[in-house]
């Protein structure tokens, strides 16, 4: 992943994070799958634990703990009203961002003037 790449991903994890548990429940490696099987095969899993600690202190998410087969329980995380709030947020300011972005980059009326 090229550090551009990186730092672009960084603005948007948290919303990505709280995209994923909407979906359904979730625990930390379930998230970090799901985000290498998708593409984001270079995100590294203490980067999603950072961002569900964030998360989970902002209070976006409740917490269940759940036994394991192995190890400790498993904390399982679940959007909860504020969470939901937050994620509406998230892809209200994508869907704007993103529809300036691509008209910067399409827009050919201004392309070669300085």
């Amino acid at each position: 992943m090229g550090r551009q790449e990186t730092e672009m991903l960084k603005g948007t994890l948290e919303g990505v994070v709280l995209a994923i548990i909407g979906r359904r429940p979730a625990y930390g490696y379930e998230i970090t799958s799901w985000l290498r099987e998708h593409g984001f095969a270079d995100i590294a899993e203490g980067t999603v634990y950072a961002v569900l600690v964030r998360i989970e202190q902002r209070g976006f998410v409740d917490v269940e703990k759940v036994p394991s087969e192995k190890g400790p329980p498993r904390k399982v995380y679940t959007l909860n009203t504020q969470g939901l709030e937050q994620l509406d947020e998230f892809w209200s300011t994508w869907s704007f961002l993103s529809a300036r972005i691509e008209e910067l980059r399409t827009d050919t009326t201004t392309q070669g003037e300085n």
